[in-house]
């Protein structure tokens, strides 16, 4: 009989941790590849306690310890999520970064403890400092041979197999031999022997191979090793291989089954490889170590090529971006049209906009699950409306929807807030929507003009976008803006504008030409109303008459009108203003070819100047 309840699988591992002489169990959301979003198969946190976001940890104790003897960690934007889906009963809700996993299990388990982790689920760096955290309370971080939940998860999924894709090299701008020949330069640079590619996503750009593994990222199950010699060998199910993929890989790239890769590190006796401290498991360094190999901590040789997007890839994303905001924009005359009436839902207006992308054949998949949120939701900024948790969308509101759409030519996130009025016309929106709306759109007018020197990061722009809110006493929680990929992910590193410190990855990254990045600046008022606007940018050279030194700035990729209704234009610069215009010119002269009848003259509408 299956586990239905969250008590019985709490229940079953604590029982298989003790079988096993454990103490306790840190259960990280995570998988073999370290990846952001992950298969069904690798959902162990989800499985234990209930929680559907995609960052996040656990940590359970196997005795009578004092509290409840389990928690889960989160961050800000989980804050309301995870009180709705894990039972507090069970579990603890404890906040990062004021504390983690390895911090409470440091107070909570008795001297003596033994606590499992499973070290293809971590990182080196992080097994190290919470083996060295947790030693210094007596307590022992014991790496396991398999991972009990796995034991006890008696429906756990199995790992895709659905078979991997070439990528067309006129979308990905350059052969995979041009790309492995770069890696293997940098590897003899290093005096380094190869180097472990473990993030699904590098993978995927070095091979030129796409697949259908995880929702939402078209990507593959699979691990390589780059040699510097330039070739290399992929690890990936038999089932997976076709013979066009084959034939695209040629001689160079050597395929191997994906449960002969821990063998396979252990062949690598007296090599220096190198292993991405980010990506690469604490497993991978230890399967390396104890072949004989020394793990060298370098990040993957993939990451600022990848993220430096050639021109193959700038053109394939203006065209997919021409696509997806034809679709975006039909779906916004629709809301126009249809949510005034109070019929339409959160989860119907997300599947009206899916049904608009799909008119394009070219669609693969969505890029993430669609934020589609209705008064006190749009408050939320990470919100994911199911079943429970939908909600009618009322007239004279705010309405915030933030989505994206997997193409072979690139990779699409836009987020317009709208205000949706009543049948008769005469709800509008309050003088501090108004005010937190523009507020937020002369922040992201502002990265959008920005101009910077060469060298200069994410976390030295992010104050551009909140300037005008701190004047008026009030912020966002979460970053500014994101890396993207090509075909990949969504949320792609290592570039990101946001706070410095504070657990920001990325905001040390330099901003270079060629760095996809979105611009969404946002205000969430707490149960009420929240507001972001996002499109995506390039990153790109500016000439500037007697500039010393080179400028960078951004070129603007993403066109779909912004609600006009929301402006309170008296907060508004000339400059500003002009920008305004600019841009929805060009919003009208893209949109126009691809629309007609009601939707085109409503977009003209939405898009005549200040």
């Amino acid at each position: 009989m299956l586990m239905q309840t969250h008590e019985a699988r709490l229940s079953a591992l604590r029982e298989e941790l003790k079988r096993r002489g454990l103490d306790g169990m840190i259960v990280p959301i995570s998988d073999e590849h370290m990846s952001e979003y992950i298969g069904s198969y690798a959902a162990r946190m989800a499985w234990l306690t209930g929680f559907g976001g995609s960052v996040g940890s656990s940590a359970v104790l196997g005795g009578a310890y004092e509290g409840k003897g389990a928690a889960v960690f989160v961050d800000g934007r989980y804050t309301v999520q995870v009180c709705e889906q894990v039972d507090g009963k069970l579990f603890e809700y404890c906040n990062v970064p004021e504390t983690s996993a390895e911090l409470w299990v440091a107070e909570n388990a008795p001297k003596g403890a033994r606590i499992g982790y499973d070290a293809w689920l971590h990182s080196a760096k992080w097994a190290e400092h919470a083996a060295a955290l947790l030693a210094a309370k007596g307590i022992e971080l014991v790496a396991v041979e398999s991972n009990p939940v796995d034991a006890v998860w008696q429906d756990r999924p199995e790992p895709s197999i659905a078979s991997a894709m070439v990528h067309d090299e006129r979308h990905a701008g350059q052969s995979s031999a041009e790309k492995r020949a770069a890696i293997a330069e940098w590897l003899r640079a290093e005096e380094l022997d190869g180097a472990v590619i473990a993030a699904l996503d590098s993978v995927a750009w070095m091979l030129n191979v796409r697949g259908a593994d995880i929702d939402r990222t078209p990507v593959t199950l699979a691990y390589a090793i780059a040699h510097a010699d330039g070739t290399a060998e992929l690890f990936i199910d038999g089932a997976k291989v076709t013979p066009e993929l084959q034939r695209h890989l040629g001689n160079a790239v050597v395929l191997r089954e994906r449960t002969d890769f821990e063998s396979a590190l252990g062949e690598l006796s007296g090599k220096r490889i190198a292993v991405d401290p980010e990506s690469g498991v604490a497993a991978i360094t230890h399967a390396l170590e104890a072949g004989g190999a020394t793990a060298v901590a370098k990040r993957d040789p993939t990451v600022i090529p990848r993220a430096c997007k050639n021109p193959a890839e700038q053109q394939g994303h203006r065209d997919a971006q021409e696509r997806d905001g034809a679709a975006v924009t039909k779906y916004l005359h629709w809301l126009n049209v249809n949510a005034p009436t109070g019929s339409e839902t959160e989860l119907s207006a997300a599947a009206q906009l899916r049904a608009f992308r799909e008119e394009s054949d070219l669609l693969r998949d969505l890029s993430f699950d669609t934020i589609s949120a209705a008064s006190g939701h749009a408050a939320l900024p990470h919100y994911r409306v199911d079943e429970d948790s939908n909600i009618a969308i009322p007239p004279g509101s705010i309405f915030l929807c933030d989505s994206g759409g997997q193409y072979p030519d690139g990779t699409t996130d836009i987020t317009r807030t709208v205000w949706i009025g009543s049948e008769d016309g005469t709800a509008e929106p309050i003088a501090e929507q108004k005010d937190r709306f523009t507020r937020v759109l002369k922040g992201h007018i502002a990265i959008a003009q920005a101009v910077f020197p060469q060298g200069t990061n994410g976390g030295q722009l992010d104050v551009l976008a909140r300037q005008y809110l701190w004047q008026a006493g009030v912020d966002y929680a979460h970053g500014t803006g994101h890396g993207v990929g090509s075909f990949l992910a969504v949320h792609e590193g290592p570039q990101r504008i946001a706070k410095p410190g504070g657990g920001q990855a990325g905001t040390s990254q330099e901003i270079m030409e060629g760095m996809f990045l979105s611009n969404e600046p946002g205000y969430y008022k707490a149960g009420e109303y929240g507001i972001r606007i996002e499109n995506l940018v390039l990153t790109e050279r500016r000439d500037i008459a007697g500039a010393e030194g080179e400028y960078l700035g951004f070129e603007t990729l993403t066109y779909v009108p912004i609600d006009r209704t929301l402006v309170d234009e008296t907060l508004l610069t000339r400059e500003e203003k002009q920008w305004w215009n600019d841009y929805h010119a060009r919003t009208r002269a893209i949109l126009a070819p691809q629309l007609e009848g009601d939707v085109l003259a409503w977009m003209e509408e939405q898009c005549r100047p200040m």
